[in-house]
């Protein structure tokens, strides 16, 4: 049944786009040629039902490998972290996609992204592509390495909550490295103050059913507290020399805020344009995946809280 159920996929996943692949979860793919999907008589009687979460676990799977099947053939020197953003271009924005289980576990969801699932999916694709693994199990791993600190998975504290601690953790992973220079453009710097969590866990799912992990989350967010890293202020987010040797395509772009108790409000992928820099993410404005057709400069004037971006390469360690 297996077999059957993966062939049924495989051939809805080559009739349709990647975008049109992308919903709620409870539309199923497209069928392909009523010849190829048909099931018999027998297959009927015998088949077991399939629950929608497996279905969507396969359509993930098929997704990921077809992606980096594509990405194996790719011509040298094809920006591989924007080619993965821009395959997920449409994708629904939808919030919270970690939060449906009741203990913690890798949760694998290509259907529907935020501003940082889409980062962990395009950077976990990037890896495996860079070290040639075309495999679901292989992303998998790189997905979880880079999400929870260390890679290990105990409960909901071990993930890591706060973009800072991301990038700190995926540093010493050798996942990769934060761009600090040249100055200008990065001529201020941010320095860490995170308490948000701690003070608002009647935000958070898993904190207001479990208030034993307020401790935890406290503890992680004074580790970060006091660090300080150099970024570009928005008033040097332009369309010049400086920045185009400084931020390139694919780079990821974290942007710094004046929000208390936070340090990022969003993130997306660099993206340069004829007329500057502008932002691929999963946009809560659009309510999908879109490349900003306003530049990054427009984006962050319309934004008094947003305070300038962090700029976080992918290595490649090839």
């Amino acid at each position: 049944m297996k077999r059957l159920i993966y062939s049924i996929l495989i051939s809805a996943w080559i009739v349709c786009p990647l975008q049109s692949c992308a919903n709620s979860g409870t539309r199923q793919p497209e069928r392909a040629d009523a010849n190829e999907t048909a099931l018999s008589a027998e297959e009927v009687v015998e088949a077991e039902p399939v629950s929608t979460a497996e279905m969507e676990k396969s359509a993930d799977a098929l997704k990921i490998e077809a992606l980096l099947s594509e990405a194996s053939r790719l011509q040298a020197g094809t920006d591989i972290p924007l080619f993965f953003a821009r395959k997920f271009i449409g994708i629904p924005y939808v919030a919270h996609t970690l939060e449906v289980n009741d203990d913690e576990r890798l949760v694998v969801n290509t259907r529907e992204l935020d501003c940082t699932t889409l980062v962990e999916t395009v950077t976990a694709l990037t890896l495996c592509a860079y070290s040639k693994e075309t495999t679901y199990d292989a992303y998998c791993r790189h997905l979880q390495l880079m999400r929870y600190r260390e890679g290990r998975i105990d409960d909901y504290t071990s993930r890591i909550h706060y973009f800072t601690e991301w990038i700190v953790e995926n540093q010493k992973a050798g996942i990769v490295r934060e761009i600090q220079s040249p100055n200008p453009p990065f001529t201020a710097v941010q320095t860490v103050k995170v308490d948000y969590m701690s003070r608002h866990p009647q935000s958070y799912k898993a904190l207001k059913a479990h208030p034993e992990y307020l401790a935890a989350i406290k503890r992680m967010e004074q580790s970060i507290t006091g660090l300080k890293f150099r970024y570009i202020p928005k008033a040097q987010v332009m369309d010049s020399k400086a920045m185009r040797e400084a931020v390139r395509d694919g780079d990821i772009i974290a942007i710094t805020c004046s929000k208390p108790g936070l340090d990022i409000a969003h993130l997306g992928f660099a993206v340069w344009h004829k007329d500057g820099l502008h932002l691929l993410n999963a946009s809560m404005i659009h309510k999908k995946v879109v490349d900003e057709p306003m530049t990054l400069r427009e984006y962050l004037s319309k934004h008094p809280s947003h305070t300038g971006i962090r700029i976080i390469r992918i290595n490649d360690k090839k």
